[in-house]
């Protein structure tokens, strides 16, 4: 029930709407009653059951009380009027105006409480996928690195639309249906309080058997959500890693794999359906049962006269009424099934909703809109999974001055970047950027003081415009073209047939990666940051590319402070100090002249690099 309760606080600002579903669903099925109520009168007329005693004693007008028996009093009191005044045809049409009108208001007042449960329904999917991707967005890089992206679509799809089903399941099983059964009963012991009484002793034993089937449920829901995800993570995997794939001749392995997780998928599945499946037929073979039994009881209360005061009509209505019970309760039996596999991707969801990124801002940040000394790393430790990646750190990047970062590769380069702009925190020591520690800043003032420029170029399915001035409101056509101009994109971009609104496909796949790397550049241009962090901006272009991106970067670095990482030491020989990092430690330091003056690891690369 506490899942339920807070998937419904969700709805917010609706909570006045529930009670407006439940007003509205009451009336329309008090209404519904209220047509099969007209069965009795109209049984009554067509086979001549209304004897001169029984219109006499019906015939007299009820005083008005607030009641139900007034109602009936007083229809009863029309009814016979109409009866005696203009005839029994006169009353056949009565009836059936009465039946017409109470039809329409009917679904009437159904059609409003399917409006309000639809707009209580996307209201709750509205904030709940709101609230999943805003929390999940704002996670650390370590959240991203242990889990996988299509088990994080799916639960913003998948696992969500199952929430939607559970809310309409809710608020059918859990009231609509409920309250039909519970007029219908009322009725039923208007009609015959001794056969009702009866009919209900029996009918927990159809509620016993459909609770059992459901407890069993959740288990496999949970089951199947999980191998949803999985299944959204290897067409993923798949999609983004298809070259790969058809180069090795993997098409067969990776084939394999998905049929192996669509085949538990299915078996999963199946299992469910046996059991969800079953609550229908076996609710409507116990209501069979019942309703046999209700048939041969009341069927000899007709038969045995007076003495049960059960009429023929009423017995008729009687069994009209109980039969669209049925339907409610057997609804009500799958909906409770339903709403466990939707509690089920509730955990699911959830859990995405209450993790707290490990990367906050403290209470009350400092923040910060210039950047004036320096930024200084103060004995940083840093491990991943308990694999140590820094020991020690002790290094200062010195504003207006460029500092490169070389090294074998897995020795903490890229690590001090991803400290530098805090997506990660050290485990020991501190980083401070004009002697504040970055911990005390706030996160969107400190990255604001920062542009990234990777390895891969990180583009969106969007025109060329939009990736340069992403993130930049307000951005004008003139300052992205500048911006591409210094970046040297902007020749091939006007080579174009569409230009700067050419969409450039997946990730830029429409694009070379010279080109890619370029875009990326114009856009650390266009956001004119005071510190630029450039990661193995080159490394995986070829030299034309290579060539044009350098020069690129030699217009940005101009009076910016830079932390650049490289592979291929000719994009750093102008760097005013080089580090050489290796398992995590500073074993070099100095220009590009001085490290190779003696013999040490970066003239042993830059050695290798000249033979290649």
């Amino acid at each position: 029930m506490k899942k339920l309760l807070r998937i419904f606080s969700f709805a917010s600002p609706l909570h006045a709407n529930i009670p407006l579903y439940i007003a509205f669903t009451l009336l329309g099925i008090v209404f519904s009653v209220a047509n099969f109520a007209m069965i009795m009168p109209l049984l009554d007329v067509l086979f001549n059951q209304l004897d001169a005693e029984r219109i006499q004693t019906l015939s007299a007008k009820p005083e008005f009380t607030i009641t139900l028996d007034f109602l009936i009093n007083y229809f009863n009191y029309h009814f016979i009027n109409i009866i005696l005044t203009e005839g029994k045809i006169q009353a056949l049409l009565f009836i059936c105006l009465i039946l017409i009108s109470s039809v329409l208001i009917t679904n009437f007042f159904r059609y409003l409480a399917a409006i309000i449960s639809a707009k209580i329904r996307l209201k709750i999917l509205r904030n709940i996928r709101l609230e999943i991707f805003k929390n999940i967005s704002g996670m650390h890089m370590g959240f991203f690195s242990n889990k996988k992206r299509g088990d994080i679509i799916s639960r913003i799809t998948n696992d969500v639309n199952e929430i939607e089903l559970t809310v309409l399941h809710t608020l059918r099983s859990l009231t609509k249906e409920p309250i039909t059964i519970l007029v219908f009963f009322g009725v039923l012991f208007m009609i015959s309080f001794k056969l009702t009484l009866i009919t209900l002793i029996i009918l927990p034993l159809t509620g016993g058997v459909i609770g059992e089937v459901v407890r069993r449920l959740k288990k496999r829901a949970v089951e199947s959500q999980e191998s949803v995800g999985r299944v959204v993570n290897i067409v993923d995997e798949t999609l983004a890693g298809i070259r790969v794939i058809k180069a090795f001749n993997a098409l067969n392995y990776i084939r394999g794999k998905f049929q192996k997780e669509v085949d538990y998928h299915q078996r999963v599945n199946m299992s469910i359906a046996y059991k969800n499946e079953l609550g229908s037929p076996m609710s409507e073979f116990l209501g069979v049962l019942i309703i046999s039994g209700i048939l041969f009881y009341g069927g000899s209360m007709v038969l045995n006269g007076p003495s049960d005061s059960l009429t023929a009509s009423e017995f008729i209505a009687y069994i009209a009424i109980y039969s669209q019970i049925l339907n409610p309760s057997k609804a009500f039996a799958r909906g409770i099934s339903d709403i466990q596999k939707g509690l089920a991707s509730a955990d699911r969801i959830f859990s995405f909703v209450d993790i707290k990124s490990e990367i906050q801002d403290v209470a009350n940040p400092k923040i910060i809109s210039t950047f004036e000394k320096s930024i200084q790393f103060i004995d940083v430790n840093f491990s991943y999974q308990k694999e140590d990646v820094l020991k020690k750190m002790n290094l200062t990047i010195e504003k207006g001055k460029t500092l490169a970062l070389v090294g074998p590769s897995g020795g903490g380069k890229s690590t001090i970047a991803d400290l530098t702009s805090r997506f990660y925190d050290p485990d020991e020591g501190s980083i401070t950027i004009d002697g504040i520690p970055v911990k005390d800043c706030s996160l969107e003032s400190l990255r604001s003081l920062m542009g990234i420029v990777t390895q891969e170029s990180i583009l969106f399915h969007d025109t060329l415009f939009n990736n340069i001035a992403f993130g930049i409101e307000g951005a004008t056509q003139e300052d992205v073209e500048h911006a591409a101009k210094v970046a040297n994109a902007h020749d091939f971009i006007k080579e174009l047939d569409k230009g700067y609104e050419t969409v450039i496909g997946d990730r830029g796949t429409k694009l070379s990666g010279g080109q890619r790397q370029r875009i990326s550049i114009a856009r650390a241009v266009l956001k004119n940051p005071p510190i630029l962090i450039l990661d193995e901006a080159t490394s995986a272009l070829d030299s034309e590319s290579e060539k044009l991106v350098q020069d690129a970067l030699k217009n940005v670095l101009k009076n910016r402070t830079s932390l650049v990482i490289a592979h291929r030491l000719s994009t750093i020989q102008n760097a005013d100090e080089i580090i050489v990092i290796d398992k995590g430690m500073i074993i070099e330091k100095g220009t590009h002249q001085e490290l190779l003056s003696h013999e040490g690891l970066y003239k042993k690369l830059s050695s290798i690099q000249k033979t290649v």
